[in-house]
């Protein structure tokens, strides 16, 4: 009986880890310069400090808005917020009166 014995590559042995090393290299780099990976975090952090300020913002304005709401409200109606906003509505003051633009 007669076997033939081959020798098994050094190459071999080589494929399975060459392989694996390319996959975490590319997983590494997209963890690192990836659409949510680490350096665009701080443009996502910037822009998130950029929306609360908007939000504040807004947040005043709407809390002032509601304040005037509630001055022209049936139950708390105000003569000189009303005058104001007639005024104001219809372009017209008394003849006595400064109307000073801005």
């Amino acid at each position: 009986m007669r076997t033939i014995q081959t020798r098994r590559s050094r190459l071999i042995r080589l494929i399975i880890p060459g392989v694996s090393a390319m996959v975490l290299a590319y997983f590494a780099v997209h963890v690192r310069t990836g659409e949510y990976g680490l350096t665009s975090k701080v443009e996502l952090e910037r822009e998130l400090n950029v929306v609360k300020a908007d939000l504040a913002s807004l947040k005043a304005e709407k809390k002032a808005l509601q304040k005037r709401v509630e001055l022209l409200s049936p139950g708390s109606l105000e003569r000189d917020m009303l005058d104001e906003r007639a005024r104001w509505a219809l372009n017209m003051a008394a003849e006595d009166e400064i109307v000073i633009l801005r």
